[in-house]
C-alpha cells in the first residue's frame, strides 16, 4: 500500500504530482472517501498537474464533466453520489468512457462497483485532521 500525506492545501499540487508519477499508466481511477474527505479537491489538483485549463468542479448533477489534458488526452470526471442503481451509469454511456482512450476519475465509485473494470485503481482518501488528509492506494 502506497500512502501520501496531504498537509494542507499548499501541499496538494505536490502530492498530486507524486501520485500521477506513481500511477500514470492507469486510466480508470476510483476515489473512495467520506463526504468532505477531499475527493473533488484532489481531482482538481490532479487535473492542474495534467495541464487541464478548464475550471474543474464536481459533476454532481451532470454525472460527468469532460476536460482536456495538456497532451490532448480526454479527462472524464464522474460523480456517482446521486446514482441509485449501477444501470443508471450505463445510461450515460459509462462503458464507452471506461474502455475509451481517456482518463476516468470517479467519485463515489461504490455506487457503480459492479461496473468497474478489474484494472481499476482504487484510491482512498481519509480525513486525518482539519487540514490533513491521507491518500492511499495499492497498485494491482
Amino acid at each position: 500500500m502506497q500512502t501520501f500525506e496531504i498537509n494542507g492545501i499548499q501541499s496538494l499540487e505536490a502530492v498530486a504530482r507524486q501520485f500521477w508519477s506513481a500511477i500514470s499508466e492507469h486510466r480508470v481511477i476510483a476515489f473512495y472517501g467520506s463526504m468532505g474527505a477531499g475527493k473533488t479537491t484532489f481531482i482538481t489538483a490532479l487535473c492542474k498537474v495534467l495541464g487541464v485549463e478548464d475550471t474543474v468542479n464536481s459533476p454532481t448533477f451532470t454525472l460527468v464533466n469532460e476536460y482536456e489534458a495538456a497532451d490532448g488526452m480526454p479527462v472524464w470526471h464522474f460523480d456517482f453520489y446521486r446514482i441509485e442503481r449501477p444501470e443508471e451509469a450505463l445510461d450515460i454511456g459509462l462503458e464507452e468512457y471506461l474502455y475509451g482512450d481517456g482518463l476516468c476519475l470517479i467519485e463515489w465509485p461504490e455506487n457503480i462497483e459492479p461496473l468497474l473494470p478489474e484494472d481499476c485503481l482504487k484510491v482512498y482518501l481519509e480525513v486525518v485532521g482539519a487540514d490533513q488528509r491521507r491518500l492511499s492506494f495499492e497498485l494491482p
